[in-house]
């Protein structure tokens, strides 16, 4: 894998050269050490050291609201969604881009979902090892620190600059157009790397699970009816915050929005979450998760067993996100897996 040197100055000027190349988003400041990700009109907007955003980059490649076509009742006329505009995002954590790669599996297997791979296809990723890491993170624990694929170029402070790391050939074009001055990283350059590594590594270590992630399918076995989720669903107010931060949970709902005069409308796709009082009623008023208990139970297996079971991957990269966002303090899967483990 390729890799260049560059200097604060050659960073800003790729940064830039994107900014005017076409759209870019990036992670900003939006007051009192609050970040997220949003359109960046300058490389001094650009926040590479930030902790964790508050809303996952998920967002860019299914919408918490998207139109999926317009619709016109006489005829039976439709119009599909426009194709999606080209995008480099910047400043992702190795968290989260563990997440975008499990997102693109479950888009692309099974029955394909042509919007979301759309986006993801006409998105460029630059990813970055974090400087700082949320109070809540346990992403060494989960083994979510290390992607191989998924990004273009990949950051790394390093203490004279920053090493870039070729992940595609787009992302080879991308240096050679608008930071052309780049020099070859030497082995002393690598090296510094691997040690900037172990520090990111320490501070996605805020929280440890105590024992190998790999085991928590198999424990959560028979495991239905442990006193954790009733006690914790009592506190739970079925805000579903925890959901809506999750990278990795992706369920919706579409309903079709009809104008006023009846003439038309438009089929519209939101997110949707497990921790919703509503989220498993059906036609008759029947809720195959009535209770809090029920709903809770569900996340932690979908998060533990379920997804493992379809896929392979545990769907939890241990960003620590929900463990921010609930103001019960009941959503923390460190707490909640050591608990059934028995771990101390």
């Amino acid at each position: 894998m390729a890799a260049k040197k560059l200097t604060e100055t050659q960073l800003a000027g790729l940064v830039d050269g994107l900014i005017s190349a076409g759209r870019v988003e990036g992670v900003v400041e939006k007051g009192e050490g609050r970040f997220v990700f949003g359109p960046l009109g300058s490389a001094d907007e650009l926040r590479l050291d930030y902790d964790v955003t508050i809303i996952p980059p998920k967002k860019y490649f299914q919408p918490a609201r998207e139109v999926l076509m317009t619709f016109r009742v006489k005829g039976g006329e439709f119009e599909p969604a426009a194709p999606p505009e080209p995008l480099t995002l910047i400043g992702v954590h190795p968290y989260d881009l563990t997440a975008i790669n499990q997102m693109d599996r479950i888009f692309s297997e099974d029955n394909y979902d042509a919007q979301y791979m759309a986006r993801r296809e006409a998105t460029r990723i630059i990813a970055v090892e974090p400087q700082n890491a949320s109070a809540g993170c346990f992403a060494v624990s989960m083994g979510s620190t290390r992607p191989e694929v998924g990004y273009d170029l990949y950051l790394t402070r390093v203490p004279d600059g920053w090493l870039a790391e070729v992940g595609t050939a787009e992302g080879g074009k991308m240096l050679k157009a608008h930071a052309p001055g780049a020099a070859d990283a030497t082995k002393a350059d690598l090296a510094a790397r691997d040690a900037a590594r172990v520090e990111a590594e320490a501070k996605m270590s805020a929280q440890e699970l105590g024992f190998d992630a790999s085991e928590i399918p198999s424990m959560l076995d028979g495991a239905e009816d442990h006193p954790v989720f009733e006690q914790r669903a009592e506190r739970c107010f079925s805000c579903g915050s925890c959901n809506l931060v999750c990278p990795t949970c992706y369920c919706f709902d579409v309903q079709d929005e009809v104008d006023w005069d009846l003439a038309g409308g438009r089929r519209v796709r939101c997110w949707d979450g497990c921790l919703l009082a509503e989220f498993a009623s059906v036609a008759g008023g029947h809720n195959f998760r009535r209770t809090r208990a029920d709903r809770f139970r569900h996340r932690v297996y979908r998060k533990g067993k379920y997804i493992p079971d379809k896929i392979g991957e545990l769907a939890c990269v241990g960003c620590g996100r929900c463990v921010n966002a609930c103001v019960a303090d009941i959503a923390n899967p460190v707490a909640i897996f050591r608990e059934i483990k028995g771990v101390e």
